[in-house]
Order: structure tokens, then sequence, then C-alpha cells
């Protein structure tokens, strides 16, 4: 059995577990949500998986549902937001895509279609492997860096992914996730898809 089939079986019970065990946590995010910013709860949208093929992501709602405040650029509208943000909570309904096979818990944080339909031969490297909760261009600084170097670093795990590389992403998340560094990009907000300069098409 290759390392990849015994990665996604790993990952998955993993995820069914952590369900169990955070099931608690959720609803009183959900709560809180549905309580302080009203519903909806959960943010779905369609985002780009192993090999391109699209899939519905979850997340629990962080932005208004009207306009951003202009006095605020990229900022989250909801008060509850900035919270779930800051510790990634907003980011654990994806424990369910992990359980439905779309994503995996280490991998290339999956992008939108319209970015997937931008990629040039270079950038398509990173959609060899699943999209995961946290991955290599996320231990080296998140939203902080720029495109060309987020994609850098995610074709850099496709190309180097071992269990030695997988457990270093592990440990380093729970660092990276305290120091609340890189949540947002260097204006305020998560900059758009440029393409890389580094693609062949």
């Amino acid at each position: 059995m290759s390392y990849a089939t015994c990665k996604s079986i790993a990952e998955r019970l993993l995820a069914a577990g952590a369900l169990v065990v955070l099931s608690p946590l959720l609803a009183l995010i959900a709560g809180a949500i549905a309580l302080i910013d009203g519903r909806p709860v959960v943010f779905t949208q369609q985002r780009a998986g192993k090999n391109g093929q699209p899939f519905r992501i979850y997340k629990f709602r962080t932005l208004c549902l009207g306009p951003k405040d202009p006095e605020r650029p990229g900022a989250h509208c909801t008060r509850t937001g900035g919270f779930l943000r800051r510790w990634a909570l907003d980011e654990l309904p994806q424990l369910w895509n992990i359980v439905r096979g779309d994503m995996g818990v280490i991998g290339p944080r999956p992008t939108l279609l319209n970015q997937v339909r931008r990629y040039g031969a270079f950038e398509r490297t990173r959609l060899q492997v699943k999209p995961g909760l946290t991955g290599w261009a996320q231990i080296h600084g998140r939203n902080a860096l720029s495109w060309p170097e987020r994609i850098r670093l995610d074709v850099w795990y496709v190309k180097h992914q071992s269990p030695w590389v997988d457990a270093k992403i592990l440990l380093h998340t729970p660092r990276v996730l305290w120091r609340g560094t890189g949540v947002y990009g260097p204006t305020g907000a998560n900059d758009a898809f440029a393409q890389s300069p580094t693609s062949s098409s």
C-alpha cells in the first residue's frame, strides 16, 4: 500500500475521531455565531481538489452578508469572525471534508476554481495531492507570503512529501497558530491570486 493511500486512510479516521471529540466545541461555535451574528452559521464555496476536481468546502461564517466596511479593508465584519480566524476555528467544519475524502489533514490549501483556471504547468503540480487543513506553506508564512512563494512551497511539498515532512508540519502548526502570524496578507486582506512568474504557460 502506498504512502498516499495509508495517509488518506489515517487522515479520514483521524478527522472522524476529531469530529466526535470536538462536537461540543463545534456546537458552541455554531451557537455563538447564530446568537451573535445570525444565520447562516456555515459558509460553503466551490474549491478545487485533487486534479482540479471541484468540491464544496465548509467553514464557519466569518464575513457579513453585505459589503465589507469600507473603513476597514479586509476586515471580517462579524463580531465572532476575527476571533475564529485568529485561531483558525472557522476551518473546523473541514474535518467533514476530510472524512468525505475531499481533503486531507496535510496538503496545499484549496483554492478557488477561477484561480485554478489561470494555473500554468508549474502551479498545476500542487493539484497532484489532496488539499489540506495545514501544509508546508502554512508553517512558513501562510497568507503573509506572496502567491508565487506559496505556490513554490506547495510544489516543494508535493515533490518531497514523506512521513517525516508531514510530521514536521504537524509539529509546527500549533506554534504557527499560537503566534497568530500570517492570518492576513500584508495589506490586511488575503491577496488575490496572481499567476506565478515560474509558470510555463
